[in-house]
């Protein structure tokens, strides 16, 4: 075969509108193609992909089979494997198949594997991935084959794979760099339970020897993503009630609330409430309890500081948390920002950012200046950009901010927006951007791009971020109801 390149850019033609598309191959005649649904549109945890191929000959789509989640094709183009949830198929690349044509009987597959002779192999992948993909080729100035050895004596002693795990940690760790990670794998794990929750604190009275709700747990009034099961439309439920059987089954108080709730996780149950500790005047009411409550506290949390920002400036001042600086960060800073970009400053919170993408996009949004406005007959003058917040700008920090989280401040600060509030950051900036993993779908990580700064130095690293106003948050302090951090924040933005 013979390609001419030379302006082969202006020969592009264009076959189909794809759209989201998954993995692309090319075959005699065909060009094969996964498609999706656009971002969102699909189900939660239900297969939305169509196998596709564009037949060069008739100039025309030919849809293979839909509901997959991926493919893959033979060697010779001729043969797919799909999968949809658990079922594994094989079928031949033609029209009109469908979902359990070809299916692989994976339940009776067997593989017998010496675990011991694996964990070398995988010791040994996981040596090499650092080898071969680490950033710096010096290592960091180790002697990476002597590093090897060394750890290797553990071997003998690995009993299952979390020992492995913890040898493979602790050679990579020699390294002493940041998302220099180790986990996974071929390991042991317990059957598991769910527990329903309800999105609520319980508290015991000790006289009465029955459970109160203490506090039942809200976002913003507007936060419809995610409701207690209490504050359910319908349900009338007030804190200080007491929960007095679930499913009929009075609670017995020498356990924890939640023992009343294993199993039922996302099923229907009845609970009795009374304003009393007796069944005397009790009500039942219907539920659904959630399988977690983590979104709805981190909802109540962000809620119960944005209220306390506005009581403290009598509404002047805005407040922005941004949990990490992925795809779930990126829009929790748009979701909160544009609401409150025409207050006059605002807080923005990272403190114990979880890091993820680099995070230019996030200061573009923030730092974005004015260049006109537009005069409205009866209305609030325009600007352009419409979005965008030039008041003054304060950050939060602390020391469980890392990777993203690092970067964030660094240039929050670098580009002016204002002064950083709180502890130093972790100082992990040392990315990482993908590398082999090993055999048994264990996760090995390579740190493969170090951070350093426009005047040629290394920086952050192993350091982190310096606050302008150190403050730290006393666990006693915090106990108690008080957050100096953001004490100091609101201090210093309203100056």
């Amino acid at each position: 075969m013979k390609i001419d390149f030379e302006d082969i850019e202006k020969r592009v033609v264009k076959l189909v509108d794809i759209g989201n598309v998954g993995p692309l191959h090319a075959v005699k005649g065909k060009v094969v193609f996964a498609k999706y649904p656009a971002a969102g549109a699909a189900k939660p945890d239900e297969p939305s992909g169509t196998l596709m191929y564009y037949d060069l000959e008739e100039r025309e789509e030919k849809t293979v089979i839909t509901g997959i989640d991926t493919y893959d094709l033979s060697a010779d183009g001729k043969k797919v494997i799909y999968k949809s949830k658990d079922t594994y198929g094989i079928i031949e690349l033609a029209e009109d198949k469908s979902v359990g044509d070809g299916k692989i009987t994976t339940e009776k597959m067997q593989a017998w594997i010496n675990p011991r002779e694996e964990w070398q192999q995988i010791y040994s992948e996981a040596w090499r991935i650092e080898r071969d993909y680490f950033y710096d080729p010096g290592m960091h100035g180790l002697d990476w084959n002597a590093i090897k050895k060394r750890y290797q004596t553990l071997l003998p002693y690995v009993v299952d794979r979390a020992d492995l795990n913890y040898v493979i940690g602790e050679m990579i760790a020699e390294l002493n760099a940041s998302h220099a990670y180790v986990g996974g794998g071929d390991l042991e794990r317990p059957e598991e339970i769910s527990v329903g929750l309800l999105g609520c604190d319980f508290e015991l009275d000790k006289k009465n020897n029955a459970y109160r709700i203490k506090k039942i747990y809200e976002g913003s009034a507007w936060d419809a993503e995610v409701r207690s099961p209490l504050r359910e439309p319908g349900v009338e439920v007030n804190e200080g009630e007491y929960l007095l059987a679930v499913n009929g089954r009075s609670l017995d108080t020498s356990k924890d609330p939640w023992a009343a709730f294993q199993g039922l996780a996302g099923e229907v149950v009845t609970l009795t409430i009374n304003s009393r500790p007796t069944l005397t005047g009790a009500r039942e009411i219907i539920v659904e309890p959630m399988k977690s409550e983590f979104r709805l506290r981190n909802l109540a949390w962000i809620e119960s500081i944005r209220k306390k920002v506005e009581e403290a400036t009598n509404g002047r001042v805005g407040y922005i948390y941004v949990p990490n600086t992925g795809r779930s960060g990126q829009n929790e800073l748009v979701r909160q920002f544009v609401p409150q970009r025409t207050k006059a400053g605002l807080i923005i919170d990272e403190r114990f950012n979880s890091g993820g993408q680099i995070p230019d996009r996030f200061i573009e949004l923030l730092n974005r200046p004015i260049y006109n406005y537009w005069a409205r007959r009866d209305h609030r003058d325009w600007q352009t950009p419409f979005i965008a917040h030039t008041g003054p700008k304060v950050m939060l920090v602390n020391s469980w901010a890392g990777s993203g989280g690092d970067a964030l401040p660094y240039y929050f600060s670098k580009a002016g927006l204002g002064p950083l509030i709180g502890t130093r950051t972790w100082g992990g900036l040392i990315g990482i951007s993908g590398n082999p993993q090993p055999i048994d779908g264990g996760r090995v990580t390579a740190p493969t791009f170090g951070f350093w700064n426009t005047e040629g130095n290394w920086e952050v690293e192993g350091h982190g971020v310096e606050p302008d106003y150190e403050v730290e948050n006393a666990p006693h302090e915090m106990v108690a109801g008080r957050d100096p951090q953001l004490e100091k924040a609101i201090e210093v933005i309203l100056d």
